[in-house]
């Protein structure tokens, strides 16, 4: 039989520059651990390269595209186009070019970064290939593609189908092509018919300023990046097993490659195989957003290198795409927050330059002017529809921020707007107070089918900016941000007065946190929080029963302390904690969190137990840890992770996450089991951990983070092995087994059984649930029913999440068909030598056999003191019993011990009965 042979390639590309956040989650993801720490890394978002099929979303000449995390891979009949293009991060913004906000290095400010886009474009040619290749994808992935790209929907594109393979027929005479991805690697195989010549396979490289060969691999320059195309694996099979065919890359012009092969079968295929590897680091650009929904399905968006948004589900295990889906205009826009309601619905504010931008049921259909307006959307739960898509802005700069949805499906958006004609409806406050410069927060209720409820401004006559928001069972809605007006509406306020604008006044400002009430008509307290320097609010939480959660970053050494886990302040700049009871009168706690160095918060998440999780960024190499999955700072700055128990009297854990590079937490969210998911922004590939009290499991994109934090769950059992008494053949016994959640986390308890040797002789009942709290523990109740002599044996066995599970009790206890009426005779106080009156046992056999007698005797301590004699001869009937008579004749005064050892063959032998007396 003749047969092909296979060659493939492998491309690396590694960028010195920084890219623009994409967060693709399907994209292929960078290795968050070294090999050696692989067992403490979960598959979270580690997916397929997927490849979508051109619908329309793209030039008419491709065929299949992916997009990922900073880069753009599109296909057409004879090239591989990659599209490394990015934000320009240091440029100088002037008026009117097109920018996105993002937050400032210190984590205190925002913003305007330039879109513009700089050269990033390589190009793969197949010189001479077959233009009319037949190319279909192959595997199909269960998730989809959505497209909403500017105001048409007649040109809006819908479940583009994905597939983990594009196949090329016949790309050159008797050769056929299959891209596909493999880690953070495009592959490409070539698959060589009998006959075919490899010698007709070249490739133009376009966009790389520089080919040169290192150890094999082909290396490429472009605008800053380095792309390795690693040397090429050429294999033929034979009966399953590969057979490798040294080969290389031959530069014969200056952008021309093919290759070199050694002798190989030409009656049998031949593969070569290039993989094409790329690792980008995404800049600070557009920090990325996370939300859950009630099964645990995951939510993103961001900005993606197209500089449309983004909004990418993964399924609850993070190992399956549900969707992604790009919306935006001509211009440029990010997703600045995302929300999820109880249907699956997605809710994203953000920012847009687009006059274009997709609008449907909109309150606001018309781009508001010369700046940037905010943005509302709604998608439904698959991704594939607009329920609803707004502007949000008036004539000059809008910025959205935040997102909350209630139970309702009404969403609360706060942010930015230096517009004194944002739309207001039913506001509390319906006049901007500022000047051009100065920025007014904004708070904007929308119900569930797009119709405006409320919307208003917030702030005083000078700097207002509206950060973070979150809404209650009842509609209530809660802001925090950052002001440095001394007029700032206060209501009810803790602290009534600005305190933060005396030693630096352009520049120092106060966190505020406001309540306002359901219907949008009043504030229910209001209040500046902050010290005599630059403080700012960023993010807040609420809890089911109105407490309030507020975290942002502070330079005052005198900013409200109480209860306070860390009451003095670090240096150079610190995280802050506080909690306000539900009435908003009074602080439960408020606590710096840092060290010597910078620290900033990014977002805030509270669990149903009341802890509290906070994510930001560090460069202090004192930053309290505990319990940390990485307990030193690794580079110049990282993120950190910290939870603070439900009591705010100490941490839970406390842990950098970071590598050599930059990196920076910016959002946090809990699920049911209080795992933490964490994203944020990185230029390093390997997050170092430790595996103490928590097991981590981590995945990193290029740059784009998402981190997921497991509470480590130590489950407690008492007692460690469980010894039952001795029972009748079918009588039973019970004794109990408590089990005890000691760890941070809620204990999920999947099954109780029982297994071993004997698990019919055993049963178990239990008072678990399915989830067990931190801290709570439940019973569980063995009964022990012998139906064979002798010894029994089983195991309880736990089946749950803790790591070390399942939880195996050991359990013994012994069947017997041999019943003795006492198992102690106590003969009281007899004179020396004199013979006691007689005791008698009785021996009964309830088996269905004769019982056999192998000894009767008196062992012991002072067994010459007590005598016995028995009626039991060498076997009783079944049924039957026979009785002991024993006496007792001290020899000495003071007690006297023996035991009456009985052998038999009834189970559980020797019985044995404790004697007892004192002679006087």
């Amino acid at each position: 039989m003749r047969q092909a042979l296979h060659v493939s390639f492998c491309l690396s590309m590694r960028q010195a520059v920084h890219v623009s956040f994409c967060l693709s989650i399907w994209s292929v993801l960078a290795q968050a651990y070294p090999p050696s720490s692989s067992q403490v890394v979960e598959n979270y978002g580690n997916l397929p390269l997927a490849f979508e099929a051109n619908q329309g979303q793209s030039d008419p000449e491709v065929k299949y595209l992916s997009r990922g995390a900073g880069y753009t891979v599109l296909l057409t009949p004879t090239k591989a186009v990659l599209d490394l293009r990015r934000p320009k991060q240091d440029t100088p913004v002037q008026a009117g070019q097109k920018t996105i906000l993002s937050r400032s290095d210190n984590g205190n400010g925002l913003r305007k970064t330039l879109l513009t886009t700089g050269a990033g474009i390589v190009q793969i040619k197949l010189i001479g290939a077959n233009a009319d290749a037949v190319i279909a994808g192959q595997h199909e992935l269960s998730g989809k593609s959505n497209y909403f790209v500017g105001n048409d929907p007649k040109k809006w594109h819908t479940n583009v189908r994905l597939f983990a393979r594009v196949y090329y027929e016949n790309v050159y005479p008797g050769v056929n092509l299959i891209y596909y991805g493999n880690q953070r690697e495009l592959e490409f195989d070539f698959i060589l018919h009998p006959g075919a010549s490899p010698r007709a396979i070249r490739l133009e490289i376009d966009g790389a300023k520089r080919l040169r060969l290192d150890h094999g691999d082909l290396v490429l320059t472009s605008s800053g990046t380095i792309i390795h195309l690693k040397a090429p694996h050429i294999y033929q099979e034979r009966n399953k097993v590969r057979e490798e065919v040294r080969g290389r890359y031959v530069i014969r012009r200056k952008n021309e490659v093919g290759f070199a092969l050694a002798a190989y079968d030409r009656e049998r295929t031949l593969v070569i195989d290039p993989v094409l590897a790329y690792s980008t680091y995404l800049g600070g650009n557009g920090d990325p957003s996370i939300a859950l929904d009630s099964a645990g399905n995951a939510y993103f968006t961001g900005i993606s290198n197209s500089q449309d948004v983004i909004v990418t589900k993964l399924n609850r295990d993070g190992t399956a795409l549900i969707y992604t889906t790009y919306f935006g205009g001509t211009a440029a826009e990010g997703g600045s927050a995302i929300a999820v309601d109880s249907a699956g619905n997605a809710y994203i504010a953000g920012i847009t330059d687009s006059p274009d931008f997709p609008v449907i049921n909109a309150i606001q259909p018309q781009f508001g002017g010369a700046g940037t307006d905010a943005f509302v959307t709604k998608i439904n739960p698959a991704g594939s529809a607009l329920v609803y898509s707004t502007y949000l802005g008036g004539s000059n700069y809008d910025w959205g921020l935040s997102i909350a949805v209630g139970a309702g499906g009404g969403a609360y958006v706060t942010g930015m707007t230096n517009s004194s004609d944002f739309p207001t409806l039913n506001a509390i406050q319906p006049n901007y107070l500022g000047n051009s410069f100065d920025y007014a927060a904004f708070v904007t209720k929308i119900g569930s089918a797009g119709k405006l409820i409320y919307s208003t401004y917030l702030g005083g006559s000078k700097e207002n900016e509206g950060h973070g928001i979150a809404v209650d069972s009842s509609g209530n809605a809660y802001v925090t941000g950052f002001t440095n007006s001394t007029d700032f509406p206060t209501v009810n306020a803790i602290q009534p007065t600005f305190a933060g604008g005396f030693t630096c006044p352009d520049t120092c400002g106060d966190p505020f946190v406001t309540k306002i009430n359901a219907s949008g008509t009043a504030l229910v307290y209001s209040t500046y929080l902050g010290g005599g320097n630059k403080d700012s609010g960023h993010s807040i939480a609420v809890d089911s029963i109105g407490n309030t959660y507020v975290t942002g970053t502070t330079v005052s050494t005198d900013f409200p302390m109480v209860n306070a886990i860390q009451p003095t302040y670090g240096g150079n700049q610190d995280t802050f904690v506080t909690k306000f009871n539900a009435s908003g009168n009074a602080l439960v706690y408020s606590t710096y969190l840092g060290g010597s160095g910078g620290d900033s918060s990014g977002g805030i998440a509270v669990n149903s137990a009341g802890s509290v999780y906070v994510t930001g960024t560090t460069n202090s190499a004192d930053f309290p840890t505990l319990n940390a999955i990485q307990p030193t700072k690794w580079g110049v700055d990282n993120a950190f992770v910290t939870e603070i128990d439900g009591y705010g009297t100490g941490l839970v854990y406390s842990t950098y996450l970071g590598g050599p590079q930059h990196t920076s937490g910016y959002s946090v969210v809990v699920d049911k089991q209080n795992s933490a998911y964490v994203t944020g922004t990185t230029g390093s590939q390997y997050f170092p951990t430790t595996l103490l009290a928590l097991q981590p499991k981590l995945k990193s994109f290029p740059d784009g983070f998402v981190t997921k934090i497991v509470p480590q769950t130590f489950v407690s059992i008492s007692p460690l092995k469980r010894y039952l008494p001795t029972k009748l053949l079918g009588a039973s016994v019970t004794r109990e087994v408590i089990a005890m959640n000691q760890g941070s986390g809620t204990l999920k308890i999947n099954k109780i059984y029982i297994a071993g040797f004997d698990p019919g002789d055993f049963a178990e009942t239990n008072t678990c649930d399915s989830a067990l709290a931190a801290g709570a523990s439940c019973s569980i109740s063995i009964m022990f029913t012998p139906t064979e002599k002798n010894l029994r044996r089983a195991v309880l066995a736990i089946s749950d999440s803790d790591p070390a599970s399942p939880q195996a009790v050991p359990m013994s206890g012994s069947g017997t068909v041999v019943s003795v009426s006492n198992f102690t005779r106590s003969f009281g106080d007899e004179p020396v030598s004199r013979t006691s009156a007689p005791q008698n046992v009785t021996v009964t056999n309830f088996g269905t056999a004769a019982l056999n007698f192998s000894g009767i005797t008196i062992t012991g301590t002072n067994p010459n003191d007590f005598s016995q004699t028995n009626t039991c001869g060498i076997s009783i009937a079944a049924g039957a019993n026979c009785t002991i008579t024993v006496t007792f004749t001290p020899s000495a005064i003071g007690n006297r011990h023996a035991v009456v050892t009985i052998s038999d063959d009834g189970g559980a032998s020797p019985q044995k009965v404790i004697l007892t007396g004192t002679g006087t």
